[in-house]
């Protein structure tokens, strides 16, 4: 659902978890209106493609150079920005705790995901149930990579290769949504949803650095921001 200059992640999502993302029309991340929906400043990370995750119930207010974030208490805003990088947003069923991942292809092979589950099982306890929401990323017919990037995940998951489909010799076009979601559930995330918003061919709402910055040669272009957080 899109709400104004937000869209509103659709899945089942606890009664007392908000989550939403911007768009380009809401503007550039810290700048956008949008920000007054949120009960709290949002703690922004300095995001590295890495796998360092935050955990903002210890945190204090400076800015953590992390690419994930998870919280249990309420009113702690988690927050990733991406423009072509895949948010992922997650929530215990029981809303207990939220998190927020920012998943390039980079973060994806390195396993930030699974880092932001074992954080999350960490404070909430093993066998609790999470669900787990795919936001706006470059969709896998705009997304070319080369023979490295698709033997990094092969190698580690040989059925990654359906995520892969030759484009012509030693490049591929790459399905981030399809990475995520082997990734999620060979953790036990079964509950996936999202999926499917591409930021690269829907410029009207997001903004994409592989179409702004590398096929247009612009010299920046800006962020969506994927707010979640606990009431």
């Amino acid at each position: 659902m899109q709400a104004g200059n937000v869209i509103v992640p659709q899945w089942h999502m606890p009664a007392n978890v908000r989550a939403f993302v911007t768009t380009r029309a809401a503007g550039d991340m810290a700048q956008s209106p949008a920000m007054t929906q949120l009960p709290s400043a949002p703690c922004w990370l300095r995001q590295v493609h890495g796998i360092e995750v935050a955990d903002l119930d210890l945190a204090g207010e400076a800015e953590q150079q992390a690419d994930a974030a998870v919280s249990t208490r309420a009113g702690v805003v988690c927050v990733v920005r991406t423009a072509d990088c895949l948010p992922v947003l997650f929530a215990a069923t029981d809303g207990t705790a939220v998190a927020a991942a920012h998943a390039g292809w980079r973060g994806l092979a390195a396993g930030v995901l699974e880092a932001t589950v074992v954080r999350l099982r960490d404070r909430t306890g093993p066998d609790k149930p999470v669900i787990a929401w795919l936001g706006p990323a470059i969709g896998p017919g705009r997304f070319e990579v080369g023979d490295e990037v698709r033997s990094q995940f092969v190698a580690a998951d040989p059925g990654a290769g359906v995520a892969f489909v030759s484009a012509r010799e030693g490049r591929w076009m790459c399905d981030l949504y399809e990475l995520a979601r082997r990734r999620l559930a060979a953790v036990g995330i079964a509950s996936v949803s999202g999926g499917g918003l591409c930021t690269y061919d829907d410029e009207a709402r997001f903004y994409s650095h592989r179409r702004d910055v590398q096929h247009r040669g612009l010299d920046a272009t800006g962020r969506m921001a994927s707010f979640i957080w606990r009431t």
